[in-house]
């Protein structure tokens, strides 16, 4: 089984319980080697505003203090996290819950803080990521799942976009399998012209129609880190093939193919 399957999942399926249970099912149920990585910015944006502090994002990023990093760090590689993993083990897939600390699976840089400081954020070179280390969790049959929580081999935890996270895993790994999978499931059916429109799917996007799609404000908010994160993957030369789709269908062949 030389191919490889790595799932994004966020948005809203993470908040709705039915959704998640769903979507776990699913994916206990794809077959061969696969890796899962959750993002949770709702949750964490619920409670920054319950602890009495401002979730500051800008781009569909969030901007990271030292308040804010405890709070993602008990919300992503805590509560969701463990959430995750006891309804995949309920649901027969072995699974174990990593930040990137753990087994240091995955070491993040500190982002400049020009042209925007967006504080304690981390990004990911693949050549950075423990491949030897994940592939050695999939051969014993137990299926890493990560939280975007990495950090910097100095001691320090930066907070990780989870789109950045699945991507830079994907170009990581697909050194080693004939084929690897990169897929983002959220509750939306894929990129849509407009948004209220489900019919409005947008079959196949490469760099150029991002670009335009940028420009018209049809792709605007999170979605553009996910779509340049998935270009980033395609654009690696490895990754065989990016999918943006409902979590529903994860099983299900549709949704946005993103192409160079």
């Amino acid at each position: 089984m030389n191919a490889l399957n790595i799932v994004k999942i966020g948005g809203n399926i993470i908040d709705n319980p039915e959704a998640l249970s769903g979507f776990i099912k699913d994916f206990a149920e794809m077959d061969g080697y696969k890796i899962l990585v959750h993002g949770g910015g709702k949750e964490a944006s619920r409670l920054t505003k319950d602890m009495g502090l401002i979730p500051q994002m800008i781009d569909g990023r969030r901007v990271t203090d030292e308040s804010t990093i405890k709070i993602v760090t008990m919300v992503y590689a805590g509560l969701i996290n463990k959430r995750i993993i006891s309804g995949l083990q309920a649901a027969g897939c072995n699974s174990i819950g990593l930040t990137g600390a753990d087994g240091n699976s995955i070491v993040a840089s500190k982002r400049s803080p020009i042209p925007v400081d967006y504080g304690l954020v981390g990004d990911i070179n693949p050549d950075n990521i423990n491949q030897d280390f994940i592939k050695a969790l999939l051969r014993q049959g137990i299926t890493p799942v990560f939280c975007a929580i990495m950090h910097d081999a100095k001691g320090s935890l930066l907070n990780c976009n989870a789109d950045s996270v699945a991507s830079a895993i994907a170009c990581a790994m697909s050194r080693m399998y004939d084929k690897t999978v990169l897929t983002y499931c959220f509750e939306q059916p894929g990129v849509m012209r407009d948004i209220n429109n489900a019919d409005s799917v947008i079959p196949h996007i490469n760099e150029s129609d991002f670009k335009n799609l940028r420009e018209q404000g049809i792709i605007n908010h999170g979605m553009i880190p996910k779509i340049e994160n998935a270009l980033n993957a395609v654009n690696s030369g490895k990754v065989s093939k990016v999918i943006i789709k409902h979590a529903k269908d994860l099983l299900n062949n549709i949704g946005t193919v993103i192409s160079q």
